[in-house]
């Protein structure tokens, strides 16, 4: 584990009574995003739901973060590309890319379940299959293909350009264009076969917080069986860099009387299984909250954790700025060295 970094879900209070607002949310994440920056953590990283009172837009947010810090890479773990226009992404992205100097690290896929049936229609998309796989595939292509430099649409009549820039029928790719956004881009993987096809792709890997197979195993040992799978079809393919791999847990180092009242209750001792969409079991995984010594030797033995070389940690982020900070630097001080970790600098 050379890196980790904080992975939100952006949960916000819908009318300001129960917790904080959205933006308040928004602003806190931030305020976060600087003072990780300052601690030497490697990574700010944000979910994307639709229709929930969670992180929805993630662009304007990561680009806040990217005008208020020096180092930290920003990125999201995942854009559900079922509700994006792929070509306008591809635009978005390639900006934050050059913005950020290449601090970027876009996690997309099909994405998870959301609260609205078929949710995706009523940005103006449809898909023949009823969780919108097919979709999402399409729009994955035509997105790599934009940021790869390719050509979607032909330059007008002179008569009809302005300003006159093309000869007639030119092929025109989408602008800007950052050469290094191909090698900043994740797919969220659930499953082997989905981080195969990430590694046939070309596409580093983000293993999510949780695995569609449930067979006794962790959810570390099924991670990382899918991350040796992938690295396996990445070799077998012949790209010519590196990928990187990520994992996300929940991890709470204890440290002081708070910390034991805020997340000393929340410890379990294995991982939980359940269904998924109705029908697929699916393991999720346990949180871990104890003292640093006991959190090092858990981590250690996390066979995804050794595998992976950035480690999400999701956050409770309702908590405000403040709590999550300690958790954080908590982490820093306490635990990551211990796990090979190196800050950013």
């Amino acid at each position: 584990m050379e890196r980790f970094g904080f992975l939100s879900f952006g949960h916000h209070s819908i009318d300001g009574k129960d917790g904080l607002d959205a933006g308040q949310v928004l602003r806190s994440s931030v305020e976060l995003a600087q003072a990780a920056d300052e601690i030497g953590v490697n990574g700010a990283y944000f979910r994307v739901h639709h229709f929930a009172p969670q992180g929805a837009s993630p662009m304007p947010l990561m680009g806040a973060i990217v005008g208020a810090t020096k180092r930290i890479e920003v990125g999201t773990g995942v854009i559900d590309m079922r509700y994006e226009n792929p070509l306008q992404l591809a635009e978005e992205a390639a900006a934050l890319d050059l913005l950020s100097e290449g601090r970027l690290a876009l996690g997309v896929s099909r994405g998870s379940p959301e609260p609205a049936r078929r949710g995706w229609e009523a940005f103006g998309y449809g898909a023949n299959t009823e969780n919108g796989a097919d979709m999402a595939r399409q729009k994955f292509e035509l997105f790599m293909a934009a940021i790869r430099g390719y050509a979607f649409a032909e330059a007008n009549s002179l008569d009809q350009q302005y300003p006159q820039m093309y000869q007639p029928g030119t092929p025109l790719p989408v602008f800007p264009h950052s050469p290094s956004l191909e090698r900043h881009v994740w797919w969220g993987s659930g499953t082997r076969a989905s981080a195969e096809q990430a590694a046939r792709d070309g596409v580093n890997l983000m293993s999510s917080t949780l695995v569609s197979e449930a067979d006794g195993s962790t959810l570390g040992e099924l991670q990382a069986e899918q991350i040796r799978v992938y690295r396996q079809s990445w070799e077998d393919a012949g790209h010519d860099w590196d990928p990187r791999v990520s994992v996300s847990r929940s991890v709470f180092p204890i440290v002081s009387s708070e910390d034991r009242e805020l997340f000393g209750l929340l410890a379990s001792d294995k991982d939980q299984i359940g269904l998924l969409e109705g029908a697929t079991k699916t393991t999720f995984g346990r949180t871990y909250a104890a003292e640093p010594d006991v959190l090092i030797e858990q981590l250690k033995v996390d066979p995804a954790v050794e595998s992976a070389d950035t480690l999400m940690l999701t956050i409770p982020n309702q908590l405000g700025t403040d709590v999550n900070i300690r958790i954080l630097d908590n982490f820093a001080k306490f635990v990551a060295p211990a796990l090979g970790w190196k800050p950013s600098v």
